[in-house]
């Protein structure tokens, strides 16, 4: 699909303008001049008061008027506005997800990072319940983003998974001492015993993949980062599922 529907235009200007926790009035109109004065478009709501019968509806009028690629990095950015930093507001994680998800393909093609996005989205929205795990994963897409291709960067996503693992089994093992727990528990939550130590295999190979290569920083390969930041979150995803599926194991 070359364009974003109408019906997802609608739906993402609901949450990005909601009465209660969205943008208010006047961030609409300064966020939508500050694009529109950047790529010379006309938009019809330029001012506040706004002649609409709400936010929500000056919000979409102005967002119609930009092409799709443009939809698509305005919404992305504005997901991320400073408005929602403090706030808990599932909508909009959702949001986030179903656009990345669906219309990837939009995004400005010197933006777009080479990182799965799809799966980078959905690895953040299941660690918003382990805080700690999350923000060392933030970090890491951050020095990714930026071309921080170091060993700080694959130092963050193990100590990220490796702290998703403490919280999970709640001890305070390393990551190479909780191989035991990560096959007992996948397998407890109706993994075929092939799957447990697959996965459980998959794990001490990454632990001792990091452990040689945080150490030597001029050794990183960006493309094996690309791989590993993958299975990071392949390996945070899995196990948030099922800890989500039996929460007393």
């Amino acid at each position: 699909m070359s364009h974003i529907p109408l019906p997802f235009l609608s739906f993402a200007a609901d949450i990005l303008a909601d009465t209660n926790r969205g943008l208010s009035g006047n961030e609409v109109v300064k966020t939508f001049n500050a694009y529109a004065v950047e790529y010379n478009i006309n938009i019809p709501h330029a001012t506040y008061p706004f002649e609409a019968p709400n936010k929500r509806t000056a919000l979409l009028e102005n967002l119609k008027c930009f092409p799709p690629s443009l939809q698509f990095k305005i919404i992305r950015e504005l997901c991320d506005h400073r408005t929602f930093l403090l706030k808990q507001y599932d909508d909009l994680k959702s949001l986030k997800v179903k656009l990345v998800s669906q219309f990837a393909h939009l995004a400005p093609k010197d933006e777009f990072s080479k990182l799965n996005e799809t799966l980078i989205e959905e690895t953040r929205h299941w660690l918003d319940s382990f805080p700690n795990a999350l923000d060392l994963y933030l970090q890491a897409i951050h020095k990714y983003k930026h071309g921080i291709f170091s060993r700080n960067l694959l130092d963050d996503l193990r100590l990220s998974l490796e702290l998703l693992l403490k919280s999970v089994f709640k001890n305070d093992k390393s990551l190479e001492n909780q191989l035991g727990n990560v096959g007992n528990f996948v397998s407890e939550a109706g993994g075929s015993k092939e799957f447990s130590n697959m996965f459980s295999k998959l794990i001490d190979y990454y632990a001792k993949y990091q452990n040689t290569y945080i150490k030597h920083d001029d050794a990183v390969v960006e493309e094996e980062i690309e791989f590993v930041f993958e299975i990071s979150s392949s390996f945070m995803r899995h196990i948030i599922r099922l800890h989500a599926k039996s929460p007393s194991l």
